[in-house]
C-alpha cells in the first residue's frame, strides 16, 4: 500500500497538522478521527487494513487529518462559545487547507471529496458535509451523536444558541435554500447506526436525521444495523466493507 506522511503548520490554527495518504489512485475520503483522535487513529485500530482492498484496488484514496476536539468540544474549562469559535478554525483549517492540498494530491483543482468518520469522526463527517456541500461529494458516517446538547459534549439546552450551527439535528430541519437542498439532493448520503450496546443516544439522532432528510425529499441511506451490533471498531470494519462495496463493488 502507498503511504504518505504529510505536515505543515496551520497558519489558522497556529499550529502543526499532520494529514496521513493511504492509496495511490481513487475516490478521495477525508478521515476524521473518533473522540479527541489523531490522524494515525484509523491505522491503528484496524480500518486501514479492514478496507485495504477498495485502498490497494484504487478505488478510494484516504487522506487521515488531526483534530483538536481536546481543544474544541471537550475542553470544559472554557464556554461553548469559545468552545464553538476554535472548531470554527478547525473548519477553515480543513476547508482552505485540507481541502487544496487534498485536490492538488489527486490533480484536480475542482474535485469534490468524500467524508467518514465514527463515532465523534461520524459528527465531523456529517457536520463538514452538510456545511459546505460544494466542497464534499458526499458522507459515509458510522454511529455518530448529531445534536451538541448530548451530555457527551457538556452542553445544557441555555448553551445551544452558542453551538447552533455545528449541531446538524439542530440546524437542518431549518435549512430550505435551495443552494443547499438542492446539493444534499445530488450528493451521497450514507449514515449508519447499529442498535446494540452503546448506541442508543446514536440511534435517537440518527432516526432525527433521517426524519429530516425525508420532511426535505433528501434521499439520503440510514442504514439500522441489528440488535447485536455495537458502538465498537469489528462492526464499523464490517459496515465499511459492505459501503465500500455497495458503491465501489
Amino acid at each position: 500500500m502507498h503511504i504518505e506522511q504529510h505536515h505543515w503548520h496551520s497558519p489558522r490554527l497556529g499550529r502543526e497538522m499532520v494529514v496521513k495518504v493511504y492509496g495511490h489512485w481513487g475516490e478521495p475520503f477525508i478521515v476524521f478521527p473518533s473522540s479527541r483522535g489523531r490522524y494515525f487513529d484509523y491505522e491503528g485500530m484496524g480500518m486501514v487494513a479492514a478496507i485495504a482492498p477498495f485502498i490497494d484496488g484504487g478505488r478510494i484514496k484516504l487522506f487521515c487529518v488531526d483534530s483538536i476536539d481536546a481543544h474544541s468540544w471537550y475542553d470544559f474549562s472554557v464556554p461553548p462559545a469559545e468552545r464553538n469559535a476554535r472548531h470554527e478554525q478547525y473548519d477553515r483549517y480543513i476547508t482552505a487547507e485540507v481541502v487544496p492540498f487534498v485536490r492538488s494530491h489527486c490533480n484536480d483543482e475542482h474535485l469534490r471529496i468524500m467524508t467518514n468518520g465514527c463515532s465523534m469522526g461520524a459528527l465531523h463527517a456529517v457536520n463538514f458535509f452538510l456545511r459546505h456541500p460544494d466542497l464534499f461529494a458526499g458522507t459515509i458516517a458510522l454511529s455518530g451523536l448529531y445534536r451538541l446538547d448530548r451530555r457527551e459534549f457538556g452542553n445544557a439546552a441555555d448553551d445551544m444558541a452558542a453551538v447552533y450551527y455545528n449541531s446538524p439535528v439542530s440546524y437542518l430541519s431549518g435549512i430550505s435554500d435551495p443552494w443547499y437542498v438542492d446539493r444534499y439532493r445530488e450528493r451521497t448520503i450514507i449514515i449508519a447506526v447499529g442498535q446494540g450496546a452503546w448506541e442508543e443516544e446514536a440511534i435517537e439522532d440518527t432516526r432525527a436525521l433521517d426524519h429530516i432528510f425525508r420532511d426535505k425529499g433528501i434521499g439520503a441511506w440510514i442504514d439500522y444495523w441489528g440488535h447485536d451490533v455495537s458502538h465498537d471498531w469489528p462492526w464499523w470494519y464490517k459496515q465499511m466493507n459492505y459501503f465500500l462495496g455497495r458503491r465501489y463493488g
